[in-house]
């Protein structure tokens, strides 16, 4: 605990803004997870149970807490053009956030790499002002600068990791919504 304090003195008031930027994108990139994840997965759910009432003939129209039955109650005679409608804003709204872990997996590695690059630059400064310069002096002063790129590589890698599990329960809730909407409009159309 003492060594990470001893960083903490140690280094410049750029490399703990850079530091305390990255944990904040940290933070911000498991809540935006943890949120959508929640939200996505609950609308899979209930969208699946709604698609395989359909399809065993238990209903004829999907379910109340269907994303797309409320578009579907304001008109008489469904359409695509209304389902689409429903689908592609049941998508935007359930993805909301997503694009700030992309942000946040693109940004990061620079972030951490900007604290590097201050940390080596407070190095070399340091060293100039010395009478002699061994690796054992410049070797810790840069493997402390580096530590802003690792926590900036850490980051990227689970906002990165993130977006993708997102993006993918997100094709899987478009999957289900046009499923539904295949169905409906083939009963429209036999009905017809």
């Amino acid at each position: 605990m003492g060594s990470l304090l001893d960083y903490f003195i140690d280094s410049s008031a750029i490399t703990i803004f850079v530091l305390l930027l990255l944990s904040v994108y940290f933070i911000a990139t498991f809540w935006v997870f943890l949120d959508r994840f929640y939200i996505i997965n609950s609308r899979i759910g209930s969208e699946a149970k709604s698609l395989k009432a359909l399809y065993t003939g238990q209903s004829k129209s999907v379910a109340s807490n269907s994303l797309i039955f409320t578009y579907l109650s304001r008109v008489n005679i469904p359409n695509s053009a209304i389902l689409e409608a429903a689908s592609s804003d049941a998508i935007r709204v359930s993805t909301k956030g997503l694009t700030w872990l992309s942000i946040i997996a693109s940004t990061s590695p620079f972030i951490g790499l900007f604290g590097t690059v201050i940390g080596i630059l407070e190095t070399f400064s340091k060293l100039g002002s010395q009478s002699s310069a061994s690796l054992s002096v410049v070797a810790p002063a840069i493997s402390e600068a580096l530590i802003a790129t690792a926590a900036g590589i850490a980051v990227a890698i689970f906002a990165y990791t993130f977006h993708l599990i997102l993006k993918r329960k997100a094709y899987e809730l478009s999957s289900l919504l046009s499923s539904q909407s295949e169905v409906i409009l083939s009963q429209v159309s036999e009905e017809a």
